[in-house]
């Protein structure tokens, strides 16, 4: 199992699992009315990240790798459940609302793990990364400003919900050592396969609407499984809440791939929009730059 223990290497890997989140919006918006078929969506993504997730382990591991399942325990079902709510939450949020609405739900996810962090891991969060949560916030309400009329409740709310539900994935990393990582994101993708299908079959409904559809459904899948596979490595190095500020770079990704004309989707943000996204930026680089001076506390004094 592959297992990074220095900041200065797991700062990277978790910024780039970002950019590969990143591309999400843009995949959705490219599918043919993403709004009709959300739980064909989430069976696709699911079964594709169990499968691929699955494949790894057997590679890593060989095939003993079904014995993780059962020293799973209560913190890898926590994860597992609160990431499936994530990504179910999504498609949900994002067919309701605009792309920039809901990246900066995601956003938010920083607070929220923060607040579960210090009160289930005793974490202690360092000036610095409150410094550079502050100038996301300052992003955050910019980027909200702008966007206000185009953001309907629904998508506010599903929005939300997935923030909160990869904050708790992002906890319950690293609640338990022994936890095996890589199983809670497969398990996350299995709770969204069984979950889309009981909605399915009870709506006697396809699982896959179009071959083309079916196509971008795995491939979404495919993105944010290793995204998650290359959280889960730099998760080992780097404190809850500052994990989830790494992965801001998702929100600016996203907004700059549904805008660049060049893959036609043209949807352009605000001024209000880019100038948040900038700030966001400027927090995310201020953590890279001054993060090697911090170091967790593991209890409070």
């Amino acid at each position: 199992m592959i297992e990074i223990k220095s900041d200065k290497l797991a700062i990277p890997v978790v910024l780039f699992a970002g950019i590969l989140w990143s591309f999400g919006p843009l995949v959705v918006r490219y599918m043919n009315q993403p709004e009709l078929v959300p739980w064909q969506y989430i069976f696709g993504r699911g079964l594709t990240i169990f499968i691929v997730l699955n494949l790894y382990l057997f590679f890593e591991e060989g095939i003993a790798f079904y014995k993780n399942y059962m020293k799973i325990g209560i913190s890898g079902i926590i994860g597992g459940i609160g990431l499936g709510i994530a990504m179910i939450s999504f498609i949900y949020s994002i067919t309701n609302t605009s792309a920039a609405i809901t990246l900066l739900c995601l956003a938010i996810m920083p607070f929220f793990t923060a607040l579960l962090g210090f009160l289930f891991l005793r974490e202690r969060i360092s000036l610095n990364v409150w410094i550079a949560i502050i100038l996301a916030t300052i992003g955050i309400i910019i980027i909200a400003i702008g966007n206000t009329g185009k953001a309907s409740l629904l998508g506010f709310v599903f929005g939300m919900t997935s923030s909160i539900g990869f904050s708790i994935f992002s906890v319950t990393l690293r609640w338990r050592k022994e936890t095996p990582k890589f199983t809670t994101v497969a398990l996350s993708g299995l709770f969204c396969f069984v979950i889309a299908s009981i909605f399915i079959l009870s709506k006697d409904q396809v699982f896959f609407s179009t071959s083309y559809n079916g196509t971008l459904f795995s491939l979404h899948g495919v993105l944010v499984c290793f995204g998650l596979i290359l959280y889960s490595i730099g998760s080992k190095a780097i404190p809850a809440a500052e994990l989830t500020l790494l992965s801001l770079t998702e929100v600016i990704g996203g907004i700059f791939w549904v805008w660049l004309p060049i893959l036609g989707i043209n949807e352009v943000p605000s001024t209000n929009t880019i100038i948040g996204g900038f700030f966001l930026f400027i927090s995310i680089t201020y953590y890279s730059l001054v993060i090697r001076t911090n170091r967790r506390f593991i209890a409070l004094n």
